[in-house]
């Protein structure tokens, strides 16, 4: 039921991020890559590869995009901007080595969602397959358990990433929970502040130059990409066992889609639904 509930946010977010970030050809065509590998090889890198990809191809076939609007003066000084992505930079080595040497401690947490925070790109959704993989094959937690937090999360209003405040709460040693929570919650938010800092000086350089807007664009087709085969795997595999499990899903993204129904109200008809379709069964 919780699967099922997950399975209809995803595919919303697929498709609203499909219609905004995919509207021709050569960028739908990287967001298919970029799933198309996530599906045949597995593994963090791949993400990441898929990623750089879409960012070199991007930068092929999407230099003929709109130029950028005018764009006020960034209040951030270059040297501030520096500072700020060196220690973004150090972080992202430093972390996963500390956490490598200390398994399933806190440092160890902190790198996880520190790289999942770092490596997101086109909104909260897409964090969901990088802490997936993190967490649930080194055996921190159960696939059950992450997709539960995942549609309490979003039950309720906030970002995305406040999924991370119950991730840490649940994988954290015994006795520090309330730590753990707060260790992944500001670790997961603390790059994208650290790269908004960065990149306010040169903003106005992205926004004015074809390659860096074109590569921006491949990026943000590839993470629909991996955003579908998250949906895939291991939404879709996890929730979906027969014919009735594809007509619940459907009609709660029809719901969420069509008629915005409230993310609540989608809950209730997810338990509903499956528990008619399991005393019928």
């Amino acid at each position: 039921m919780r699967a099922m509930r997950v399975l209809c946010d995803v595919a919303q977010a697929v498709w609203s991020m499909a219609r905004n970030l995919c509207p021709d050809r050569p960028r739908a065509a990287l967001a298919l890559l970029a799933a198309a590998l996530l599906l045949v090889i597995s593994g963090s890198f791949v993400q990441i590869a898929s990623l750089l990809i879409g960012a070199v191809g991007g930068a092929l076939l999407c230099r003929n995009l709109p130029a950028a609007p005018d764009l006020p003066a960034m209040p951030v000084t270059l040297r501030t901007g520096g500072l700020a992505l060196a220690l973004f930079l150090t972080l992202l080595v430093a972390l996963p080595l500390a956490g490598a040497a200390a398994p399933k401690s806190l440092l160890a947490l902190a790198g996880i969602f520190y790289k999942a925070g770092a490596l997101v790109f086109g909104g909260g959704h897409v964090v969901l397959p990088l802490l997936r993989d993190a967490l649930v094959p080194q055996g921190w937690l159960s696939d059950n358990a992450f997709l539960a937090g995942y549609g309490m999360a979003q039950a309720i209003p906030g970002p995305l990433f406040t999924f991370s405040a119950y991730l840490g709460a649940v994988v954290a040693p015994a006795g520090t929970a309330l730590l753990g929570s707060a260790v992944a919650l500001v670790f997961a938010f603390l790059p994208g502040m650290l790269i908004a800092l960065a990149g306010l000086p040169v903003w106005l350089w992205l926004g004015h130059h074809p390659a860096a807007r074109a590569a921006l664009a491949g990026i943000n087709a590839a993470v629909v990409g991996v955003l579908g085969a998250a949906l895939y795997n291991p939404i879709w595999l996890s929730a979906v066992a027969d014919g009735r499990d594809v007509a619940i899903a459907l009609v709660g993204f029809l719901l969420l889609e069509r008629w915005r129904v409230p993310p609540l109200a989608i809950v209730v008809f997810s338990v509903g639904a499956a528990l008619i379709s399991a005393s019928v069964g």
